[in-house]
């Protein structure tokens, strides 16, 4: 292999993904001004200085562009519970890992709950979140599993994973709609403390 050959391929990955991050923020300040069904992607292309075709070499669809930090936010969890230490109980785990992500949604507070204020109120857009969240339930499955000693496709590890996805889901969720006061990081602990108590591991 030549010198560079990785390299290249990676800094492609990084620039297209910053791409797709930024023209998503666009995206999704124009979403959250006109409403969602009422904006075109073509509207979304111009407004983030793009054409149409390449607003679609991004992102296969609108509701994609508005939950592209929630697909980053699912990797960063898997990441997380991946490296959390082996004897760690499951719930401890889940929960720290799960916190992990939040810098991407204090780093911007307001476009972040715009975008949980837009997800609910947009019925396409909730079913694709659904679907992503039964992604991050695939993503995490086996992991679980192997901490608590079950198969990979244990009934035990499916439901301590929708359990864990649902806490975080609900925390963020009631962040959203909430005052700017509301603390998104003691929410997720309190929502993973209830979850806990219902997916205790026997």
């Amino acid at each position: 292999m030549t010198p560079g050959a990785k390299e290249q391929p990676d800094l492609r990955a990084r620039v297209r993904k910053q791409a797709r991050l930024e023209v998503a923020r666009i995206a999704l300040d124009l979403f959250a001004e006109r409403g969602f069904d009422a904006t075109t992607a073509s509207e979304a292309a111009e407004a983030a200085g793009i054409s149409r075709a390449s607003f679609f070499r991004l992102f296969s669809s609108k509701e994609e562009a508005v939950l592209v930090a929630q697909e980053a936010t699912g990797e960063s969890i898997r990441e997380a519970i991946a490296r959390r230490p082996k004897g760690e109980p499951i719930w401890i785990a889940l929960r720290e890992a799960f916190l992990a992500p939040t810098d991407r949604y204090l780093e911007d507070p307001e476009g972040s709950r715009a975008r949980e204020r837009l997800i609910r109120e947009t019925m396409a857009l909730n079913g694709r979140q659904l679907e992503l969240h039964g992604e991050w339930v695939d993503a995490i499955q086996p992991i679980v599993a192997e901490r608590i000693g079950k198969s990979p496709q244990s009934f035990d590890a499916r439901v301590i994973s929708v359990l864990a996805v649902s806490a975080f889901d609900s925390a963020t969720r009631f962040w959203g709609e909430g005052s700017d006061s509301s603390d998104l990081v003691k929410l997720i602990k309190r929502s993973f403390e209830i979850a806990s108590a219902v997916g205790k591991v026997s």
